[in-house]
C-alpha cells in the first residue's frame, strides 16, 4: 500500500474532547431514551448542523423505514424462565463485545461536539464494543488510536479517484493497529440531502443570511467552536494540498467518490488488508453472496442511514433474505434504526450476529461530549437487559425466530 501524508505530520489542535459542564452531566441522568437525547441535541445545535445529522435523501422515505419496520414485529414473550443473570456478551469478528452492538461510523461529528469522534470512541470502550472510525472523521486515525486505547477500533474507507490518497489511510490504519477495515460500497456519488439545500449548508460552505442567523441562534454551539477552533477532517489533511479549510476539503472529497470501483478492485484490498475486513452497504443477497466469495470477514446490511438511494428497503427488510444467502460463511451485521434495546432483540432474531448504531451517538454526544455517548450507550444496554428479562431470555444465544410473532 502506498503511504500518503499524514495528518499527524501537519499542525492540527492538540486538545482532546472537551467534558461536558456539571450541570449537563446532571441533567444527562433525566434522559430516559434515545429520543429524549435526540431533542437535546436539536436544542443544542444549529438547525443545519442537527439536520445534517439527522436527515435523509429525497423525501426520506428509507429513513423512515427504518425504523417504523421495527413496529411491524412481536416478540412473543416466555415466561417461569430463570432471568435473574442476563448474558448480552458476544463474540464479534473474533474478539468479545460485551453487547451485540457496534458504534458505526458517522462523519463530521465534531460539529456536534469539539473531537467528538474522540468521546464516541473512549465511550464505546467503556462499554466493552467496538467503534469504527469514518474516513470523514474530524478526529485521526492516530488521534483516536492514541487517545481512545482501550476501545476496540474499526477504520471505514470510502473509495475514492485518489486511489493511492485511500490506500494510504488503509495504510495508516493497520500501522495505528486497527483491528478491522469497513469498505463502504454504497456511495458511487453523494445522495440528495434535501434539508442540507435547504438551510444553505451545502460543499462548499457558504456564510449565508438564513445560515449565520441560525448559528447565532445557538451561542453555546458558537462558544465551544471559538474555544476550540472550526472543526478540520484531520484524515483528509493532503487530500488538497495547502489548505485545512474543512468546507474546501471536504467539497474536493464529495467530487471525487469512485464510481468505477468494482469487485476486482474489491478482491485487490481483500488480498491487502491482513486483518478482518467488512463490507458495508449491502442490501441484494447476490451481493452478500459475492462478498463472502471475495473471503471478507462480515457484512454490514445498511442503506446508508436512508442518506443515499430514497426508496431502498430498511435494512430490517434486507436482512432475512441475506442471512439466508450467506448462513455462516461470515457475520452479518444490521445498520439502521436502532433506538430501542428491543431494536437489537428484534435484528438479532432475524439472523443478525450485531447491530451498528450511529445516529443515537451523535444526539448523545452533541447532547452532552463523552457523557451523553455513554448515555446512550447506557439506555440501550439498560433496555436491552430489561427486554430480555421480559421477554424469558437469559442470553443472546437464545435469540432467534421463534420469538417472533410469525
Amino acid at each position: 500500500m502506498t503511504t500518503s501524508k499524514s495528518a499527524t505530520s501537519t499542525t492540527l489542535p492538540k486538545s482532546s474532547s472537551p467534558a461536558a459542564p456539571a450541570r449537563v452531566k446532571q441533567s444527562l441522568q433525566q434522559a430516559y431514551s434515545i429520543d429524549e437525547l435526540r431533542r437535546r441535541a436539536r436544542r443544542n445545535l444549529p438547525r443545519a448542523v442537527f439536520d445534517f445529522y439527522d436527515g435523509g435523501a429525497e423525501n426520506e422515505t428509507t429513513l423512515r423505514a427504518n425504523q417504523s419496520a421495527y413496529d411491524g414485529l412481536n416478540i412473543v414473550p416466555r415466561y417461569l424462565v430463570d432471568v435473574s443473570k442476563i448474558d448480552t456478551s458476544i463474540n464479534l469478528l473474533g474478539a468479545p463485545a460485551s453487547l451485540p452492538i457496534a458504534v458505526a461510523p458517522t462523519g463530521a461529528i465534531g460539529y456536534g461536539w469539539p473531537f467528538g469522534d474522540v468521546a464516541i470512541a473512549r465511550a464505546a470502550g467503556a462499554a466493552g464494543i467496538p467503534y469504527a472510525l469514518p474516513t470523514s472523521s474530524t478526529s485521526s486515525i492516530e488521534r483516536v488510536a492514541r487517545e481512545a486505547p482501550n476501545t476496540r477500533l474499526w477504520f471505514q474507507s470510502y473509495m475514492l479517484r485518489k486511489r493511492d490518497f485511500t490506500m494510504g489511510l488503509i495504510d495508516r490504519a493497520r500501522n495505528a493497529g486497527y483491528e478491522a477495515l469497513i469498505i463502504t460500497i454504497d456511495m458511487p456519488t453523494g445522495g440528495k440531502r434535501e434539508r442540507d439545500m435547504r438551510n444553505d449548508f451545502g460543499l462548499p460552505f457558504r456564510f449565508t443570511p438564513r445560515n449565520m442567523l441560525d448559528f447565532a441562534s445557538k451561542p453555546g454551539w458558537v462558544s465551544r467552536l471559538l474555544r476550540h477552533g472550526m472543526p478540520t477532517l484531520e484524515n483528509m489533511v493532503g487530500f488538497v494540498p495547502d489548505t485545512l479549510d474543512t468546507s474546501t476539503i471536504a467539497s474536493s472529497v464529495g467530487k471525487n467518490y469512485d464510481p468505477t470501483f468494482n469487485w476486482n478492485d474489491l478482491a485487490k484490498i481483500r488480498d491487502a488488508w491482513p486483518r478482518r475486513l467488512i463490507i458495508k452497504g449491502v442490501l441484494h443477497p447476490q451481493d452478500a453472496r459475492r462478498v463472502a466469495q471475495i473471503g471478507c470477514d462480515g457484512l454490514i446490511v445498511s442503506n446508508h442511514g436512508g442518506r443515499q438511494l430514497d426508496g431502498a428497503p430498511s435494512s430490517l427488510q434486507a436482512l432475512p433474505a441475506i442471512v439466508q444467502e450467506v448462513g455462516s460463511n461470515l457475520e452479518v451485521i444490521m445498520d439502521g434504526g436502532i433506538r430501542r434495546g428491543s431494536d437489537v432483540i428484534k435484528a438479532l432474531a432475524l439472523g443478525a450476529k450485531a447491530v451498528m448504531i450511529g445516529r443515537p451517538m451523535l444526539y448523545g454526544v452533541s447532547a452532552g461530549g463523552q457523557d451523553g455517548a455513554e448515555r446512550a450507550l447506557f439506555l440501550l444496554q439498560e433496555e436491552l437487559l430489561r427486554s430480555m428479562r421480559l421477554s424469558g431470555l437469559a442470553s443472546i444465544s437464545e435469540i432467534d425466530r421463534d420469538i417472533l410473532l410469525q
